[in-house]
């Protein structure tokens, strides 16, 4: 059978149509509700208001916290919904912060209208797109015409492969040259241009899931790509030297591709001749220094 004490806590209560306080016993069940009791403290505009329960010498200082009540309610921004809206707003104000935006004053505000009239903001893209058109779209400085592709005796061992210019590139158009000659020749040394592997271009058209065989494609012979020369120009010709060492017309046709795209969108190339010791009128021996010649590592 429980047994509970009760003891009796003096407590503060205001008295009614008073501005005064007095104390009147409260019933407090022992131990519940015992710790309750010695943290109970009530705001007095008298100083000289004594907690009759305490000792003088155990007077501890008044706790001026508010306590908070199971009801209180959480304080929400002013205009800002409960739900998916209000968590819209939140993951955009954090976006917002971890952005710089003060770089560009306009897309800032082309952001606001986004979220407050998205047809305002729509209009305000549209209009800066007009304005920066020239920075954001360029315009193809290549040719039209197709590129001439001829091949003259071509060894997958050791050939040169040349290229005929419209005009003399400029140090960007060799730069975007050396590099793509670059890319192609890693890709080619991994291994990446394998005709004999190819089973998701190679395979049935009707099929509406892709799938692909690592075992048969772990036993197909691997292709590789051995050794590239440093891409030689002399004004509007230049030339580099392959040595693919596996008989591989796929690389070949990755080379060409990426070529015509160079062609018809930065510079001009007249044609690309596969294999051959000469070609127009290259010099075999020429120097560094002369006008117009120059060496460039891939």
């Amino acid at each position: 059978m429980l047994i509970r004490e009760f003891f009796t806590v003096p407590a503060v209560v205001p008295r009614r149509n008073s501005n005064s306080l007095s104390t009147s016993s409260v019933l407090f069940p022992s131990p519940f509700f015992h710790f309750k009791a010695n943290k109970l403290s009530v705001k007095s505009q008298s100083s000289s208001h004594v907690k009759p329960w305490l000792n003088p010498k155990d007077e501890v200082e008044e706790e001026t916290e508010p306590i908070k009540l199971p009801f209180d309610e959480e304080i929400v921004r002013e205009g800002e919904e409960d739900g998916e809206n209000s968590e819209i707003l939140s993951d955009f104000d954090d976006l917002r912060e971890e952005a710089n935006f003060d770089k560009d004053p306009e897309f800032t505000d082309i952001l606001n209208n986004c979220i407050k009239d998205p047809q305002k903001g729509r209009s305000r893209i549209e209009e800066r797109i007009k304005k920066k058109r020239n920075k954001i779209l360029h315009t193809k400085t290549g040719t039209a015409t197709p590129t001439n592709v001829t091949f003259k005796k071509f060894n997958f061992s050791n050939s040169y492969i040349w290229f005929e210019f419209y005009n003399a590139p400029l140090p960007k158009d060799i730069s975007l040259i050396c590099d793509a000659i670059r890319c192609w020749h890693i890709v080619g040394r991994l291994g990446g241009c394998n005709s004999m592997n190819m089973q998701l271009s190679q395979g049935p058209m009707e099929k509406k899931t892709l799938t692909y065989d690592a075992v048969e494609g772990a036993n197909m012979t691997p292709t590789t790509f051995y050794n590239i020369g440093d891409f030689e120009l002399q004004d509007n010709l230049a030339r580099v030297w392959v040595d693919i060492g596996t008989h591989e017309p796929l690389l070949l046709d990755v080379l060409i591709n990426a070529l015509i795209t160079i062609s018809s969108d930065y510079v001009g190339i007249k044609q690309v001749v596969f294999g051959g010791s000469k070609f127009e009128n290259w010099k075999e021996d020429f120097y560094v220094e002369e006008a117009g010649c120059s060496v460039h590592k891939i």
